[in-house]
Parts: C-alpha cells; sequence; structure tokens
C-alpha cells in the first residue's frame, strides 16, 4: 500500500564558483543508482527488520529530483518501508546470503556458547547489535549463546526476548534462502542446538 505523504530527502545544493561574476544556476545532479538490483517479488534483508520483500519500486519528484524507491513489505511485521534506490547500499539493504554464509551460521550454532561475565545491560546491547547488524553468522552467535538458558526457570524475561528475536531472525533467512516455512527452518535450527547440547552435555 502506498503512502501518502512523500519521505523527508534533502539534497544538497551545488554553490556557485565565487570567480564568476554573474553564475549561471547549476542544477544539483542526480543521484547516483545503487549498484544493488532488484526487482518485484525479491527477497532481501534489510539490518534492522530482517527479510522483506519487495513488492514496487517507485518513482516520486522530490524538490524538482526524480527519486526512485524500493517498497519493501515486512509481512510478519505488518510493515512496508520505503528505501531510495541510491541510498540502499548505504542503508544495509542486501540480498539474501548465500547457501555458504548460511552454512557458516550453522556451524556457528554447533560451536562453544561464550560466557560473558559483564553486566546483563552491556551484555543485552551487543546481543541486539548483531542482531541488528544483519549478519546471519553474528545472529548465530547470540542464538548459540542464549540457547543454554532457553525454557530454563532462571532466565529473565529479556533475555528471552533476545534470544528468540535472534532466533527468529535467523529462521526467517534461512527459510527464504532455502525455500522451506519458517517453521521447517526454526525446526531445523533449534535441532542443531539441542545437538551441540547433547554433545556438551
Amino acid at each position: 500500500m502506498k503512502s501518502s505523504k512523500s519521505p523527508a530527502v534533502k539534497l544538497a545544493a551545488n554553490k556557485p564558483s565565487p570567480a564568476a561574476a554573474k553564475p549561471a544556476p547549476i542544477k544539483a545532479p542526480e543521484p547516483k543508482a545503487s549498484d544493488l538490483v532488484f526487482d518485484k517479488g525479491d527477497f532481501v534483508v534489510y539490518p534492522t527488520h530482517g527479510v522483506g520483500r519487495v513488492v514496487d519500486i517507485e518513482e516520486r519528484q522530490i524538490a524538482g529530483h526524480k527519486l526512485d524507491l524500493f517498497v519493501i513489505s515486512f509481512e510478519q511485521d505488518r510493515m512496508t518501508l520505503r528505501v531510495p534506490v541510491a541510498k540502499a547500499k548505504v542503508s544495509g539493504l542486501r540480498k539474501l546470503s548465500s547457501r555458504k554464509i548460511m552454512d557458516s551460521a550453522l556451524t556457528t550454532l554447533k560451536g562453544r556458547s561464550r560466557v560473558s561475565r559483564a553486566m546483563w545491560n552491556r551484555r543485552a546491547q551487543e546481543y541486539e547489535a548483531k542482531i541488528n547488524s544483519g549478519d546471519p553468522v553474528s545472529i548465530a552467535e547470540v542464538v548459540r549463546d542464549l540457547h543454554r538458558n532457553a525454557g530454563q526457570p532462571d532466565q529473565s524475561y529479556s533475555e528471552r526476548q533476545i534470544y528468540e528475536a535472534a532466533l527468529d531472525r535467523l529462521a526467517r533467512e534461512l527459510a527464504a534462502v532455502e525455500r522451506i516455512d519458517k517453521d521447517t527452518a526454526t525446526q531445523k535450527l533449534q535441532g542443531v542446538l539441542n545437538t551441540m547440547l547433547k554433545q556438551a552435555a
């Protein structure tokens, strides 16, 4: 669904040369096209929201300049995000990870969990930063490190929330890469984690 409000975009104006007595108006250059090419229907990953799908590519006029926008739907979160095509790479928008990268994430889940002695607030910030990086391997580290307490009575509410958010984010990308549903992807991840715990016992 297209928004009725245009995004606020500021374009820097070119300054005329001081040597010119009567400088002619200089038109600001058109934004350079991003080297990221997506079509309608493509799955993409936005760092702070995870996997979404390009549902449209809009063209708008902002301050006299044409602006192309990727319209990305995050169905599970029931939200739509518009990202300028020229700013797509800078914003962190990317294509789905390769199977090789996802395999690295699964390998990370099998590794030894890292136990930090830092205060929970500090650790929570580190975990959230890894989740919002959008990097599957970093997200897998969060899942691995927090899985040992998953479902335990002494697990705090905030720790459980972070664990579930990381697991959900990783499962959604795995599902898109392997073309399976999210529940199946979640079961696959939990199977790897449970095997790791049994081996560590």
